[in-house]
C-alpha cells in the first residue's frame, strides 16, 4: 500500500498559505534543499486540487531552464487532481479524479507504487485529513511569524501524531515528519 504523504511548507505558527512576505525568501539553504528534493523525489504520485494544479501545470510544466529537478520530476510522476470540472488537464501523466475522495485516494493508494505527496492545495488537505487518507506530515517550518492565514489544521478533528524526525537546517528552518496514528 502507498503512503498519501501532506508536505507542506509552513511558518512557526502554522500558515501554509505561500504569500510574498515569507515564502518568497523561503530557499537558498543547500541542506533545506537537498532534504526538499531528497522527499520529492521518494515520490512517484502527486496529488492536488484543481486550482493548485493548474498553477502549477502552468509555471511548471512549459518551465525549460529549470535545474532545480522539480520540472522534469513533476513531467515525470502521476498527477491527480481532484476536480468535479475539470475534464482536460493538459498536463502529461495527469488523471483527473472526480468521484467520490475517499473512493478515489484508497483506490490509488492500493495501487502499487511509492509515495503520494499532496502539497499546497489547502482546501484538499483539510479534507484528505478529516477523511483520515494522511499516513504521514513532512512540514518544513521556517523561522517566521505570519500572524494570519490559512493554516492546515483549521476546522480538522484532533488526533495525536508520532514523531519520525526532526533535523535543523542552517537557515533555521527545519523539517518535522509525523506520522498518523491509526
Amino acid at each position: 500500500m502507498r503512503s498519501l504523504v501532506i508536505t507542506q511548507n509552513i511558518t512557526v505558527d502554522g500558515v501554509i498559505e505561500a504569500t510574498d512576505d515569507w515564502f518568497a525568501r523561503a530557499g537558498g539553504d543547500p541542506e533545506l534543499d537537498a532534504a526538499l528534493a531528497a522527499q520529492r523525489d521518494e515520490s512517484d504520485g502527486f496529488l492536488l486540487g484543481r486550482s493548485t494544479f493548474e498553477s502549477m501545470r502552468d509555471y511548471w510544466g512549459p518551465k525549460t531552464d529549470d535545474t532545480t529537478g522539480v520540472t522534469d520530476h513533476l513531467n515525470r510522476v502521476a498527477k491527480y487532481v481532484v476536480s468535479s470540472t475539470l475534464t482536460d488537464p493538459g498536463w502529461v501523466n495527469s488523471t483527473v479524479l472526480s468521484g467520490r475522495l475517499i473512493d478515489e485516494v484508497t483506490r490509488i493508494k492500493n495501487s502499487s507504487g511509492s509515495d503520494i505527496v499532496c502539497t499546497g492545495s489547502i482546501t484538499l488537505c483539510r479534507e484528505l485529513i478529516a477523511l483520515d487518507l494522511v499516513d504521514e506530515y513532512r512540514l518544513f517550518q521556517f523561522p517566521y511569524v505570519r500572524g494570519h492565514g490559512e493554516r492546515l489544521f483549521d476546522g480538522t478533528p484532533s488526533q495525536w501524531l508520532r514523531l519520525l524526525e526532526c533535523r535543523a537546517f542552517p537557515s533555521g528552518a527545519s523539517l518535522v515528519r509525523y506520522a498518523a496514528r491509526r
